[in-house]
């Protein structure tokens, strides 16, 4: 069995400013940062080491994964990998997160305005996941993300709001294992 761990990005401007940030990216805040270096202060509390690395291409996830393995005392380079972006929201991106809709229309209202369905980040998540799990030697793997890509992976296995009790918090880190080609979710870590 295999073990992945899947991390949010820290708190970035837009996350304070309550903007849809989707492919368009803002900068960590200091607490971005402080939230990135206690995960990994967290992981290395914990023992836990990694073998491979990965990022979304937002600079948000790399910044929060540099920072994270820094703290953990982990040297390790990363791959960035596009199908571990955001959600992308459309012609919303960057606008006022006033102007979402309740969760359940999230696909009705973002696909008409050439945003991505949930179905589309779950595919894309999970196939880009899966492939990164069977390459050879990736028996520990990290990977930095976002909120709602990870809630859209996290769907894979079950309902994201009943495993975390609500929504997926900056630097949270999700815990999977890892065998035969299935996700398992075992735990979220930094709460």
């Amino acid at each position: 069995m295999k073990d992945l761990y899947l991390m949010r990005h820290g708190q970035t401007l837009f996350n304070l400013r309550r903007k849809i940030q989707g492919w368009c990216d803002s900068p960590l805040t200091e607490e971005g940062i402080a939230q990135a270096r206690r995960a990994g202060e967290l992981l290395r509390e914990r023992g836990i080491t990694f073998d491979h690395a990965y990022s979304s291409t937002a600079e948000r996830a790399c910044d929060t994964l540099e920072l994270t393995l820094e703290a953990a005392g982990c040297s390790l380079p990363y791959e960035r990998l596009k199908g571990l972006r955001e959600r992308f929201f459309g012609t919303f991106e960057g606008e006022s997160e006033d102007l979402n809709p309740p969760f359940e229309e999230y696909d009705a209202l973002f696909s008409r305005y050439g945003g991505e369905t949930g179905e589309a980040v779950r595919e894309r998540m999970v196939a880009t996941l899966r492939e990164v799990m069977e390459r050879p030697g990736h028996e520990r793997v990290i990977a930095t993300s976002h909120a709602g890509a990870c809630m859209s992976f996290l769907s894979d296995t079950g309902d994201p709001r009943e495993l975390l009790g609500g929504i997926m918090p900056n630097c949270g880190i999700l815990h999977f294992a890892y065998q035969d080609g299935e996700f398992e979710f075992i735990e979220l870590l930094g709460r």
